[in-house]
């Protein structure tokens, strides 16, 4: 497991932003990176998690990716409830909704991501591939990234 990796999986160290933007001051981190707060799907309770923006293919439109996997628990719950609260740059508490997107557009949403920010891209893609790799062959999917979950917020509230 890769430095990175381990990182993603420190709970203390990913879920330090989430007091800043708390706190009202999520705008210090800048707009590529959001918090994204959701619903527990078995227990109902708010659930908060810092994500990194992938994409905004709209001015009311972010996308996001599950760098883990289908399992997170942020990614699994707002599959069951997409109303969603959105806090990004100054904006905060922006009411959304969460759509999965087809492999095909999320394929192309990382593509756009990679070309982007090149440096971030090389850094995240081995986490990425790390489980991507062998659950797109289990899948008989020859593209990894097509297993990867990508999801669209589309923002309601100006």
């Amino acid at each position: 497991m890769g430095l990175v990796t381990r990182m993603l999986r420190t709970r203390w160290l990913v879920r330090a932003p989430i007091w800043l933007y708390r706190a009202g001051l999520g705008a210090l981190l800048g707009d590529r990176l959001l918090m994204l707060q959701h619903r527990g799907r078995t227990t109902g309770e708010t659930r908060f998690v810092v994500l990194e923006v992938v994409g905004r293919p709209s001015a009311d439109r972010l996308v996001v990716a599950s760098g883990l996997g289908p399992r997170p628990q942020w990614y699994r719950n707002v599959v069951v409830e997409p109303r969603v609260l959105v806090s990004v740059g100054r904006r905060r508490d922006v009411r959304a909704v969460a759509e999965p997107l087809d492999p095909e557009a999320g394929v192309a949403r990382l593509e756009e991501y990679a070309a982007q920010h090149p440096a971030a891209w090389a850094a995240l893609r081995p986490v990425v591939s790390e489980w991507a790799e062998p659950l797109g062959a289990a899948r008989g999917e020859p593209d990894w990234r097509r297993v990867v979950p990508v999801v669209e917020l589309r923002l309601l509230d100006g």
